[in-house]
């Protein structure tokens, strides 16, 4: 098969039909022009090109060729300079998933900022429900996920910590734990632990054989810890995002802090994605 530099030569001494504007345009000499011409006429089998001192001109087998390979070429310059522009363009959109209303919050302010630097750039969000995370980050459904830390993986790369919150118990308003100021890590082991798909080292340790619901959102979640049939580890935040009358928010004390960041593919991270991972961690750095 010809080679690519043998193909754009092609192209463009068929477009200028003159060796030496050929030459200029490809940073190269005349005689390289000339080299690479009579080495593709070889591949082939037949002349492309007729040449006397006056004029170069395209023969049947060549004009015949310019035009079935004008358009693909024009297709694989457009794909290569998507490419480049994806790969060190801060303009364009990125594709952000989050699972719940303050992660959305959160990165909303973050696209704020990030439009405000880069006017052309675009966040698209996606509301994604813990068991579709890995598998939408993995599948190039979105670019990045803010989720929770450690997520571990050989394919993973993770930003800086964004936020740190206590963990506290989602438990029945009519539970005996409800009517406690506290818990502690030893109480896990006196009830039904409900926990969402995404990893949890620390839940994983601490409640091991918590009940794992692969298909079921926070919401749900929240509803089967309200009718009593568990309770459900979960981050500060969502005593004010999710506020229940069946629900009571109970302290773990003695439990380790929940931290949340970004995430996304190793070898991916575009300078669009790096620009939004910048913003997100200036966004929620406390003040000096």
């Amino acid at each position: 098969m010809p080679e690519s530099r043998e193909l754009e030569t092609f192209l463009t001494l068929a477009e200028e039909l003159h060796f030496g504007r050929t030459a200029q345009r490809l940073h190269v000499s005349t005689a390289q022009v000339s080299q690479t011409i009579r080495k593709l006429e070889r591949r082939i089998g037949v002349p492309l090109f007729t040449r006397t001192s006056r004029r170069v001109d395209l023969t049947p087998v060549g004009r015949q060729l310019r035009n079935d390979l004008g358009p693909a070429w024009s297709a694989v310059e457009a794909a290569l300079a998507r490419a480049v522009e994806t790969g060190r363009g801060v303009t364009g959109t990125l594709r952000v998933a989050f699972g719940d209303a303050a992660g959305g919050q959160l990165l909303a302010g973050v696209a704020d900022l990030v439009r405000r630097r880069s006017p052309g750039s675009r966040v698209e969000f996606r509301e994604a429900r813990p068991a579709e995370v890995l598998p939408w980050l993995r599948d190039g459904e979105v670019d990045v996920v803010l989720a929770g830390l450690p997520l571990d993986g050989p394919d993973l790369a993770t930003g800086p910590v964004l936020v740190r919150e206590r963990r506290f118990l989602a438990v029945a308003a009519g539970h005996p734990f409800a009517a406690r100021a506290a818990v502690g890590v030893a109480d896990l082991a006196r009830v039904t632990v409900l926990r969402c798909a995404l990893p949890d080292p620390w839940l994983d340790e601490h409640a091991p054989a918590a009940v794992v619901r692969p298909r079921d959102g926070l919401q749900e979640l929240l509803t089967l810890a309200g009718s009593g049939e568990g309770v459900v580890p979960v981050g500060a935040h969502i005593r004010r995002y999710y506020p229940r009358p069946d629900v009571a928010y109970v302290l773990i004390e003695d439990a380790p802090q929940l931290e949340w960041g970004l995430v996304w593919l190793a070898g991916a991270a575009t300078a669009r994605l790096r620009a939004f991972a910048d913003a997100a961690a200036e966004l929620v750095r406390e003040p000096a």
